[in-house]
């Protein structure tokens, strides 16, 4: 007895298994977070190290290499990428997928404490945080005041923002741009220093004996105790002036006499201005996987808590806000999916013209989709825009298998049988059909779970989602559907107006495709023919079609990135970004707000733009534009960077191509003739390499004989010239309960020159003042301020844009055609960033492309217990390639992430439709039919189903297509693909699918004892 039968017996219990569905998927529905895309981000975490005034060469050697080589035995590392700059050592340490963020954070906190006793002594402790020391923040709040220093906001952005802000579930860490942040500056008078007989180290020694406070215990008395305090730290500017430092005979040496102590900047080299306005940001940088929208919301609740506390002088402004992109997109794919539902309703209304059958099959919508949501809870999956898209996709799906079951049962009762019986023989003949083509569409999405990495990630919440729907509905149409239709469905002798119009339309259809399929199939080898052509047509244009990883959105935000050249100052930076604002402001009429941040020699500006409805022209527009006015400035580079679709890493350019080298020497020699080629590329747009060795440094080579005649050490002259040049740490202060730095160094006039040096003075082993001019000599060379590491050997990344029409994958290859061209065998190279994830996706996608196709025969061959019939079902996929490439092709659709699933995707939807052909002609050649016969009769019999099913499917997906709304770019690639394919695959499979079925399938089946012999005299629909 089958479950079918079961269902029509007992109403109720069909009635009520739908309902547990539903009420499942409802519950299930109200605890899924929201977020963009499935949380693709790698666990990364970040080692940071400074040491003030040491040199890039230093750094590595004596910072990175140690923290490296200990770090490096941690299991599941995918890359080690360092980079050691003048005064800091940064490393990322990105691990596999599978690896738990907290797991590998506590890994790299053992090595670094192991590494931590081979360090300088005087270096900051390494710093280990869990996030990329790329990622890019998600918020930015603006804080202004018209009548407050960039000192006083900045006390309120860390005081008041940061401290709450922190402790926001999820958030990695809250920056502040723009930062001023209190200090105490003593600044040295080198003449004085020298009329005193002092030197800097006698100032920095002054200051740690006296600035301190150590407790001092307590005194009890019989029935008292007190606690004593020594009132040693100092506080404002005046005491730190009034110190006394030094004392010989009656003269005092005061801080005031060699120079002044005043409160100031700790950062004196950097501003922020949001629309010309100067102001500080606090920004939200999100852990790695955290779900952005709960961010979000977080953050403007404590807002409205921290807004009742400013002052009222200071207004917040929101200067970014990414989740408002993320917002818009998900809800677009909501009206998306009511309105393929919509479409979906109209198609099948159309052709049945009768409220009661269209009911019957439409209830399977909501039950399965609803009941999804249940499904997606159980796997731990979110709403995301990946998961709607498969519940948009299951529109089309979903009814197709109540719309077949449903069909079958029509056809018996307008033969006369009474509804319980056509309920229970049709139910039984459509049975296994229904079986084998969810078993086939859930084994097309079965390898996808399978893949490894970013891919797998984002497409497994896809698959289980759609596989899932697919399911539920098939079981809904074996129970729920076969008992309604013994409730709803009639005999009618007589039909409405609009049915009685319509019909003679649809037999002449129905006649017409019986009259055109009798003809080709007299000219079988025509099927042949077709096949042959779509193979010829999948290899060509396969091949035409560029790939990528995903399409690019419009996510109204672009910066372009500044690069000056080594050696330039504050000031002249700060110049360059002004000019690029100004030319902002002209190029892009159509901004909101225009962000500027200059950090010592690093700058950046960010546009945000208006929402695409209010503007003409795309972001992509505006970017090519703003890069042709950028090529214009050249006395530094600016390089126009969008966010890509996936991963919160902070934009780049989409190439980037690593070259490992043994040594620093051999990377130098072939790095120009290298950039020589790439410049020369006309696919490269502004290429640019990070590892530069142009920064001008000043050596002091000391001559160690004379040093020793005189007495002088050589730590003796690093520490006077450390502590005169690199702005050291001379201590702490306490101001409003809060410590911040005493800085020290000589003053900018005094150190502008390189002569400037010479006359320092140091102290030698009697006490003397020796001035450095007597053994030093100064040379100029050239060094890099910054050195790569990638994996352990010594690299240099080259980035660029890639000029309009062309893609990722066209870039990849030219690079590997210079690499070919240029390197040696003792180079490697590598892809990171997005290169990266595009050669990792495709090479996983293509493998799950075949699997699918091997799951399906051997799904359909274990099912038709025959390896020919597969054969025959399989000649619907190049059909359907053949559909989605030309689609694709017509378009301008790339290859992307998207499109390739809905090609994976298609390899199941069409093979229902030749299952349906298959299984039918194999049952009437069980009942007696012959070959030629049995196919043209099950052909004309399943022709309007198969309309019906694919036209619904096709009007489910076309909303995608057509692309409304945010992030549609992505929508547009998957759509266009699948309603491609299926158009064509559609019409071709009813003609080749039968032609084929001729050639490979025996004369007659086995009639065996079970068979379900259907009556001869059934005439089709």
């Amino acid at each position: 007895m089958s479950l079918s039968s079961v269902s029509i017996e007992r109403p109720v219990l069909a009635t009520v298994f739908s309902l547990v569905i539903l009420l499942f998927g409802a519950i299930g529905m109200t605890f899924l977070g929201v977020r963009e895309f499935p949380s693709v981000d790698p666990p990364i975490i970040s080692v940071s190290t400074s040491y003030p005034g040491a040199n890039s060469d230093v750094i590595e050697s004596q910072i990175t290499e140690p923290l490296e080589q200990s770090i490096n035995g941690i299991p599941g590392i995918r890359t080690l990428t360092s980079s050691s700059s003048q005064g800091s050592s940064r490393i990322s340490v990105e691990f596999e997928l599978s690896v738990d963020l907290e797991t590998a954070a506590n890994d790299v906190r053992d090595k670094v404490s192991q590494a931590q006793r081979y360090l300088p002594r005087d270096c900051d402790p390494p710093t280990v945080s869990k996030a990329d020391a790329d990622s890019e923040p998600i918020m930015m709040i603006a804080i202004k005041s018209p009548k407050r220093s960039l000192l006083g906001l900045s006390e309120i952005a860390e005081l008041t923002f940061k401290e709450q802000l922190q402790t926001v579930s999820g958030v990695s860490s809250v920056g502040i741009w723009g930062e001023k942040r209190y200090a105490m500056r003593i600044w040295l008078d080198p003449a004085k220093l020298a009329g005193y007989q002092m030197t800097p180290l006698d100032v920095r020694n002054a200051i740690m004996r006296e600035n301190v406070e150590l407790p001092a215990g307590s005194i009890e008395g019989n029935t008292t105790e007190l606690t004593i305090r020594t009132l040693g730290l100092m506080t404002t500017p005046q005491e730190f002036n009034n110190l006394i430092l030094k004392q010989s005979g009656d003269q005092l040496v005061r801080v005031r006499d060699i120079g002044r102590a005043e409160l100031s900047p700790e950062d004196l080299r950097g501003i922020m201005k949001m629309n010309d306005i100067p102001m500080i940001a606090t920004i939200i940088i999100p852990q790695p996987g955290a779900n952005h929208i709960d961010i979000v919301d977080d953050v403007y609740q404590r807002l409205e808590f921290i807004k009742r506390d400013l002052p009222d002088d200071v207004e917040i402004e929101i200067g970014f806000d990414n989740t408002k992109y993320i917002r818009s997109s998900i809800s677009e794919v909501q009206t998306t999916i009511y309105l393929a539902f919509f479409l979906v309703v109209v198609i099948i209304f159309f052709f049945l013209r009768d409220w009661r059958t269209t009911i019957i099959p439409i209830l399977v919508i909501p039950v399965s989709l609803i009941g999804s949501f249940f499904i997606m809870y159980l796997a731990g999956f979110t709403i995301n825009v990946l998961t709607l898209l498969a519940i948009v996709l299951s529109i089309g799906l979903v009814v197709d298998d109540a719309i077949v079951m449903m069909e079958n049962i029509y056809v018996k009762i307008e033969q006369g049988m009474t509804p319980l019986e056509a309920g229970i023989k049709g139910s039984n003949e459509i049975f296994f059909a229904i079986i084998a083509t969810t078993i086939t569409l859930v084994a097309v999405f079965f390898p996808i779970v399978f893949l490894e990495g970013m891919t797998g990630r984002l497409f497994r919440e896809f698959s289980i989602v759609i596989a899932g729907a697919v399911m539920i509905s098939s079981f809904v149409a074996l129970t729920f559907t076969p008992m309604l239709s013994t409730k709803l469905l009639k005999s009618r002798q007589k039909h409405n107006r609009f049915y009685n119009w319509s019909e003679k339309y649809f037999v002449r259809l129905n006649n017409a495709y019986k009259n055109s399929l009798e003809g080709f199939l007299k000219r079988k080898y025509l099927s042949i023919l077709i096949l042959l052509g779509s193979f010829v047509l999948i290899y060509s244009l396969w091949r035409i079609i560029p790939a990528e990883m995903a399409p690019l959105e419009d996510r109204s935000q672009m910066s372009a990135r500044v690069t000056s050249p080594e050696g330039a100052t504050y000031e002249f930076n700060y110049d360059y970004v002004e000019d690029i604002a100004k030319l902002v402001e002209d190029v892009i009429p159509e901004r909101e707000n225009i962000t500027t941040l200059v950090r010592g020699s690093w700058a950046f500006v960010r546009v945000v733009l208006t929402h695409p409805d209010n503007r003409d022209r795309s972001q992509q527009e505006i970017a090519n534009e703003l890069t042709t006015e950028l090529r214009k400035k050249t006395k530094a580079r600016a390089t126009v960077v969008q966010q890509s679709t996936f991963g919160g890493r902070r934009a780049r350019p989409p190439i980037q191509y690593v070259i490992q080298a043994p040594t620093i020497d051999k990377l130098r020699e072939v790095l120009p003739e290298f950039m020589a080629e790439v410049n020369n590329n006309p696919i490269y747009v502004m290429p640019d390499v990070n590892l530069k060795f142009t920064k001008p440094e000043l050596q002091i080579e000391i001559n160690r004989d004379k040093a020793n005649l005189l007495g002088v050490s050589t730590q003796n002259i690093g520490q006077t010239l450390q502590l005169a040049l690199s702005g050291q740490r001379f201590g702490y202060f306490i101001m409003n309960g809060k410590q911040y730095q005493i800085l020290g160094e000589l003053h900018r006039q005094d150190r502008n020159k390189p002569l400037d040096l010479k006359s320092l003075y140091v102290r030698n082993d009697k006490g003397e003042m020796v001035q450095l001019d007597n053994f030093v000599t100064l040379k100029e060379s050239t060094a890099p301020p910054e050195l790569y590491r990638y994996n352990r050997f010594v690299s240099a990344t080259i980035s660029a844009n890639l000029a309009p029409g062309t893609t990722i994958s066209q870039g990849i290859e030219e690079m590997d055609r210079i690499r070919d061209k240029v390197l040696d065998d003792s180079f490697r190279t590598a892809l990171d960033g997005d290169s990266k994830d595009f050669m990792e996706s495709s090479s996983s996608l293509m493998f799950a492309f075949v699997l699918a196709i091997v799951l399906i025969f051997l799904v359909l061959s274990a099912q038709f217990e025959s390896f020919k019939d597969p054969i025959i079902v399989m000649m619907t996929v190049p059909l359907a390639l053949t559909g989605a490439l030309l689609f694709m092709w017509y378009f301008d659709i790339t290859m992307n992430i998207f499109s390739q699933i809905g090609i994976i995707m298609l390899i199941g939807l069409v093979s229902k439709n030749g299952i349906l052909i298959v299984e039918f002609a194999n049952q009437r050649k069980l009942a007696g039919m012959t070959k030629f016969q049995a196919i043209k009769f099950a052909s004309a019999a399943r022709f309007r189903p198969i309309l019906m099913t694919s036209l619904s499917t096709i009007l489910g997906i076309m909303p995608l297509a057509l692309g409304f709304g945010e992030g549609a770019q992505s929508r547009v690639a998957m759509g266009t693909a699948v309603v491609g394919g299926l158009l064509i695959a559609t019409f071709l499979t009813l003609y080749v699918v039968p032609g084929i079925y001729l050639f490979i399938s025996s004369e007659s089946k086995n009639i065996s004892e079970n068979a379900n012999t259907p009556d001869k005299n059934e005439q089709p629909a």
